[in-house]
């Protein structure tokens, strides 16, 4: 172009704009390369319009050269910096699996689904929780919230995990798990913390642990200021409010409650919903809240599994939101496949084996030979 418009007009100078605009997603070889050309155009400008000694095309030149110079050195630096950031992004995605790594999909007759929508970008997992352990009578799960957003929260939510995954197996009962529970929550840093204007320490989970046995068509739970779960039964959906709920994980000091544990049908084919307050509060344009139950009552009886389901739920709840959630979401299904009815009664005896035929009596022994006794015993 700059060969083609008059000589009075001077198009050289933007060739600057090459590498500075290719540094910008490029690398440095590709930066010092487009550069180089940049340059020989800019000579080629300068011997067939004047000369290259030209003093206004000399700065040009020159001033090409250390432009290109200058954008490959930071083409350099992004490239650097990108390579750590995703090794760190990788050591992120690592240490977050291995705090909250995916549910299984079978517990004896259970089939389970989780989806976790994180609100924090790159984010894998935040306040939010869930977890589940095998017993030797069924299934153990947990689900919860822990106040506030980033790197407090996801300390608060391990040291409940790591407090689940201890005890879940060891522990009788649910009131005695979620006491190991709450002795878990910010132990080791409770005085160190904030308070809030109310006196009151600002760490707490608010939590649903859940007992599901394998030979009971029931399941046991304590709320601890959750919101409850929703059980999606015959094409309805119930949600599982509990009569009185135990405080949240972290402030049984300050507000003094028993634990009360609650136990609600749970036969075979019914799925159960467990979720966290993301899922309700998330809003749309209008700032309307997500009407959770209403969608599910909508697809309640469509026979979908639960993966299924929390694959069109997710699906929904991000459109509905506009693709952000404003804190993180967590959702758990959990449907009963096996027979569900009373507990399986003890086996028959099996029937006796047949008497095994009585072995021939073994021969006596051969009496010791006389002297000058023959083969056999016998007499020579």
């Amino acid at each position: 172009m700059d060969l083609l418009v008059p000589p009075e007009v001077h198009l050289g100078p933007f060739l600057i704009a090459a590498p500075a605009v290719t540094a910008s997603f490029a690398g440095a070889r590709m930066t010092a390369f487009v550069g180089a050309v940049a340059v020989l155009a800019q000579t080629v400008v300068a011997v067939l319009r004047t000369s290259v000694t030209d003093l206004n095309h000399t700065y040009q030149i020159v001033a090409l050269v250390l432009i290109s110079v200058i954008a490959t050195f930071f083409a350099h630096l992004r490239e650097r910096d990108e390579s750590r950031m995703a090794r760190l992004r990788s050591i992120a995605h690592a240490a977050q699996s291995v705090v909250l790594p995916p549910l299984p999909e079978r517990s004896g007759p259970l089939r389970i689904a989780s989806v976790y929508l994180a609100a924090e970008e790159e984010a894998q997992m935040g306040g939010d929780l869930y977890a589940a352990a095998r017993t030797v009578s069924g299934t153990r799960l947990l689900i919860g919230d822990a106040r506030g957003k980033g790197l407090d929260a996801i300390s608060e939510a391990s040291l409940v995990l790591g407090a689940f995954r201890v005890t879940a197996r060891r522990e009788p009962g649910l009131p005695e798990l979620v006491g190991q529970l709450e002795a878990g929550v910010g132990s080791d840093e409770r005085d160190d913390r904030a308070f809030d204007a109310d006196g009151t320490d600002e760490a707490f989970v608010t939590a649903l642990v859940l007992d599901i046995p394998d030979r009971e068509p029931v399941v046991r739970l304590v709320n601890c200021g959750h919101p409850p779960p929703l059980l999606l039964s015959g094409g309805r959906v119930i949600p599982l409010a509990s009569a009185g709920s135990s405080p949240p994980l972290g402030l049984s000091d300050v507000l003094a409650a028993d634990v009360t544990v609650e136990t609600f049908p749970f036969a075979a084919g019914d799925v159960l919903l467990l979720h966290t307050d993301g899922v309700t509060e998330a809003r749309d344009d209008s700032r309307a809240f997500y009407p959770l139950t209403e969608r599910l009552a909508a697809w309640a009886g469509a026979g979908d599994d639960p993966s299924a389901l929390l694959d069109r739920l997710r699906a929904d709840l991000q459109t509905y939101a506009g693709g952000h959630l404003g804190d993180d979401a967590a959702l758990v299904a959990v449907q009963r496949t096996g027979a569900t009815a009373d507990p399986a009664p003890a086996p028959d005896p099996a029937p006796a084996p047949d008497p095994a035929p009585a072995p021939d009596p073994a021969p006596a022994p051969a009496p010791a030979a006389r002297p000058g006794a023959g083969p056999g015993g016998e007499a020579g």
